[in-house]
């Protein structure tokens, strides 16, 4: 199964439309996002992709109402998501992960820093997508992971 991680869309409708559009193209099966969508408008865009979606708030998420009527199903994170036989821990810091959350997932996310990275530490796999929207980096970027094999890869996306 592959699933489709951002974070970090900050409103830039065009970057979220190219993500989505490269999630698509890739055939996966879930999406998350790691928070900092910024405003409802924005949600909306993302709300248009037509998998299930695992979404938290950021720290730039003020209008939470109005994203909360989007993404009903949007927490203020950490989350656990179950995936296969798999478990995803994901916050929109990595520092927001309590330490036995941490110990019990295969797999963590989270975004923030805005710094696109995968690595593998003591046995657990560690992904920040970067930043989708582009705004602070002048980098937009997405990750791909195959939760069967846990291989990730970080994908630019043209600004």
């Amino acid at each position: 199964m592959l699933v489709g991680i951002f974070s970090d869309t900050h409103d830039n409708l065009w970057q979220i439309e190219q993500a989505i559009k490269e999630f698509s193209d890739r055939k996966v099966e879930t999406v998350l996002h790691a928070g900092d969508i910024v405003a409802p408008f924005a949600a909306k865009a993302i709300a248009k992709i037509t998998v299930p979606v695992h979404i938290i708030y950021g720290n730039n998420d003020g209008e939470k109402v109005g994203l909360k009527m989007i993404f009903p199903q949007i927490h203020n994170g950490p989350i656990e998501i179950k995936l296969g036989n798999r478990l995803i821990a994901m916050a929109h810091d990595f520092s927001q992960i309590p330490k036995e959350m941490q110990e019990r997932a295969d797999v963590l996310v989270a975004g923030h820093t805005h710094q696109a990275f995968v690595k593998e530490e003591n046995g657990k796999l560690f992904i920040n997508p970067g930043e989708c929207g582009g705004w602070l980096k002048g980098r937009s970027t997405i990750a791909i992971l195959d939760i069967n094999t846990l291989q990730a890869q970080i994908i630019d996306i043209p600004l």
